[in-house]
């Protein structure tokens, strides 16, 4: 079974101090204090995977015993192999997401905690690399920044992430801790499961959520820390995702963000300006692309598209015909505001695009658009600063002011969400089987090796009979003879332990054969198990 090496300071200390078993890879220099003493951690070592603390009302050390304890090299394997630890190896490991959404967090924060794609690969790689996380992926985008997890221990799994989040984004963790949501396993299932589908999305059933969902797997593929339960997972919402939209057409009539802004824009303006309304777009990337669209939709024949090369703006030009799209470079893009009623902002910028300043000093817009000029930033970092609110002619809505757009049409919306939930449920199901049906593995492994080390013993016990000139293919028969008996003596015990975890009756059947198995060959998986998740853990954090 997959388990966790969370392990309680005094517990450990009591394993810990019951055994001097050596350790060719383990040195765990131990230092008590009387009971008076504060509590005093073990120097961190070789085996960094381990932060134990001593606290013990019951084990006094002197001196002289501290420096025994000193010299005595532990090995945490062998303590947990020859102790009563045996709760705590039988622990699974927990899918946890650590998450901040734009129902949780004001956007100032988000646009801290931002990830880049990029730098996707290089998180998953520091999230791994702390102490109880097994695999990570990161899911970062305009409206939330998630962190998905397999951690070995729920609660010291969620410390060490949240300590990382505040690290890389200099926000204090009691800031992170009053905004973040934690998910465990089922409910963290169900929740990746309803963000791919859109219905954690300000647009219900929006698009572009299942395109991110698609490229954290894209990202993810041979990253190591991308491992086969979270790759799993994103993978199984992938699906999950296009089976609702295909079964509850719950993307009818949202597609994006960028379907949302041009919607809030139109809602502000004065009706009889819709056609007529001057339009900027400033960044031609994938969310600039979509305003454009949108904007053509409803009927807009002209704008101008600020950008920092002109190839991405032909390539939108040849693609939305019968549409005029003026293309301007971004020295001309304070000129082109001063022409402009309404203008959307999406790039990648890291400073602001607009200031107070500079729009103080631009002329006023007509009366035909309500005398407001509107701007629209659907960015993370944001390009338009919020203080710019202060100025009369002047609104900007960013992402966080994009909740007006979904209050429409309630009803509805909550028919087809409910008819997603109840795919939701089903899909959950099929991926904690799934995820079940994994735990067979280990014992799958270790059967066959258990049976490969007696046919090879028994096998060298035969062939030292048969003197030294015994001939090749006389060897190579009575090897294969040897490998023959085992494969078909295994054949039913591994029948037995296999299922794809579509079936519950089968999984359940299959998960006692596997219990059964441990029992009768004394295979150990659950210590197994434990032993190469320590050993990685040491192995990681040693280079």
């Amino acid at each position: 079974m997959a388990v966790s090496t969370s392990f309680s300071g005094t517990k450990l200390e009591a394993l810990l101090l019951k055994s001097a078993a050596t350790s060719s890879f383990s040195h765990l220099p131990l230092f008590c204090k009387s009971i008076r003493s504060r509590r005093i951690p073990f120097q961190r070592s070789e085996f960094s995977s381990l932060r134990c603390e001593v606290a013990s009302s019951d084990v006094l050390v002197q001196n002289d015993e501290i420096d025994r304890a000193k010299s005595s090299n532990l090995s945490a394997l062998e303590q947990l192999k020859t102790s009563a630890a045996d709760r705590y190896t039988k622990e699974r490991s927990s899918i946890v997401v650590i998450g901040l959404s734009i129902h949780t967090t004001p956007v100032e924060m988000r646009e801290k905690l931002a990830i880049p794609e990029a730098e996707w690969p290089r998180a998953i790689g520091e999230l791994c690399g702390l102490n109880h996380i097994e695999e990570a992926a990161v899911l970062s985008t305009c409206n939330r920044m998630e962190i998905y997890v397999v951690a070995l221990s729920q609660h010291r799994g969620v410390k060490e992430v949240t300590e990382w989040m505040s690290k890389t984004s200099g926000i204090p963790v009691s800031e992170i801790c009053q905004h973040r949501f934690l998910l465990y396993n089922n409910d963290a299932t169900q929740h990746i499961f309803e963000v791919s589908a859109g219905l954690d999305s300000l647009v219900l059933g929006e698009g572009q959520i299942l395109a991110q969902v698609k490229q954290v797997v894209k990202v993810g593929q041979g990253v190591a820390g991308f491992g086969r339960n979270i790759s799993g997972l994103f993978k199984h919402a992938i699906t999950v995702g296009k089976r609702v939209r295909t079964e509850t057409n719950i993307a009818a009539g949202a597609v994006s963000v960028s379907s949302a802004a041009v919607e809030l824009a139109l809602m502000k303006l004065p009706e009889p300006s819709h056609a007529t309304a001057r339009m900027l777009v400033i960044g031609a990337g994938k969310m600039g692309k979509l305003v454009i669209k949108h904007l053509v939709a409803k009927g807009c024949t002209k704008m101008v598209v600020v950008n920092r090369s002109e190839e991405r703006v032909t390539a939108i030009r040849e693609e939305i015909k019968d549409v005029e799209i003026i293309y301007k470079p971004l020295t001309e893009m304070l000129s082109c505001a001063a022409e402009a009623d309404v203008i959307f902002t999406s790039t990648a910028s890291e400073s602001l695009l607009f200031t107070k300043e500079e729009v103080k000093n631009l002329p006023p817009v007509g009366h035909d658009v309500g005398d407001l000029r509107l701007f629209l930033d659907i960015s993370v970092p944001r390009n338009v600063g919020a203080c710019i609110n202060d100025l009369e002619n002047v609104r900007v809505y960013n992402v966080d002011d994009l909740k007006e757009v979904v209050a429409a049409n309630k009803e509805d919306r909550l028919r087809k969400a409910m008819e997603a939930q109840s795919i939701i449920t089903e899909e959950s199901k099929q991926f904690e089987a799934w995820r079940d049906s994994l735990e067979t593995v280990p014992t799958i492994k270790k059967l066959r090796a258990y049976a490969e080390r007696i046919r090879m013993a028994e096998l060298e016990k035969c062939l030292s009979k048969m003197g030294d000139d015994i001939p090749k293919k006389t060897r190579r028969a009575v090897d294969d003879l040897s490998r023959g008996i085992v494969n078909k003596l295994l054949h039913g015990p591994m029948q037995h332990l296999r299922c794809d975890g579509s079936d519950s009756r089968t999984l359940s059947e299959t998960l006692e054969n596997m219990h059964a198995l441990n029992r009768m060959f004394s295979l150990e998986t659950e210590i197994a198990v434990l032993e190469q998740k320590i050993r990685a853990k040491v192995e990681q954090n040693q280079k």
